[in-house]
């Protein structure tokens, strides 16, 4: 009985408030992709600065761990002060959890590369922009989008902070539900979220299989 009054408030819930749902999912998406865009940005180039120089490799990579121990609740708060509330802060956070990922897997990528790969194309006589975007990237491509898959499922989970600092989304719907005993919120938020987080998962782990498919016929 209580499954089947749960199920009426949701259904009551799209049919009263659909538009709002509407605006809060498309918050979240937004604020998320564009935190991606810059996490991606920043990321990728560090990362082949740091593939070319190692004492750079170890700086990045120990700040990148660091970045990671710092809850994304914590750089809020600590740019509340400093930039006040809304989107911007929580843009701020959002990346900061982001770069980590994707600095250390574009790494990864480039450090993978076969030796014997880069002497041939050398031998060819490739130049280091040539050897770059013809040989490196396209070897690196699956490590940086795995980068990019850990970035997106942390980013999508964690956009729900903004809402502690009006910057909206889907987390309005479960710090409401957790305000009122809405459980009906709570699984309209926190499953949205999952599915968001589940469903990139599943986009970018094709792209993923294809891609390292296509490495592997690339370096032989």
């Amino acid at each position: 009985m209580e499954e089947f009054n749960l199920l009426t408030e949701i259904i009551q819930y799209f049919e009263s408030n659909g538009t709002q749902y509407a605006e809060y999912l498309i918050q979240h998406i937004r604020l998320s992709m564009i935190a991606l865009l810059i996490a991606l940005i920043i990321g990728v180039p560090l990362g082949y600065i740091s593939y070319k120089h190692k004492k750079v490799a170890e700086f990045f990579t120990t700040s990148s761990q660091l970045l990671r121990i710092i809850p994304s609740l914590a750089i809020l708060f600590i740019l509340i002060p400093i930039i006040g509330v809304g989107e911007l802060p929580a843009l701020i956070a959002l990346v900061f959890l982001a770069i980590p990922p994707i600095l250390i897997n574009t790494i990864l990528g480039f450090n993978e590369i076969p030796a014997i790969t880069k002497e041939v194309a050398a031998g060819l006589g490739m130049n280091s922009n040539q050897l770059m975007l013809k040989i490196e990237i396209p070897l690196a491509i699956p490590f940086i989008l795995n980068g990019i898959k850990l970035s997106l499922v942390e980013i999508i989970a964690s956009a729900n902070l903004a809402t502690y600092i009006g910057a909206g989304g889907l987390g309005t719907l479960i710090f409401t539900g957790l305000g009122l005993y809405r459980m009906d919120l709570l699984l309209i938020g926190g499953g949205t979220v999952t599915i968001l987080s589940l469903f990139s998962m599943f986009i970018l782990d094709c792209i993923i299989r294809k891609v390292s498919k296509n490495r592997v016929e690339f370096s032989n």
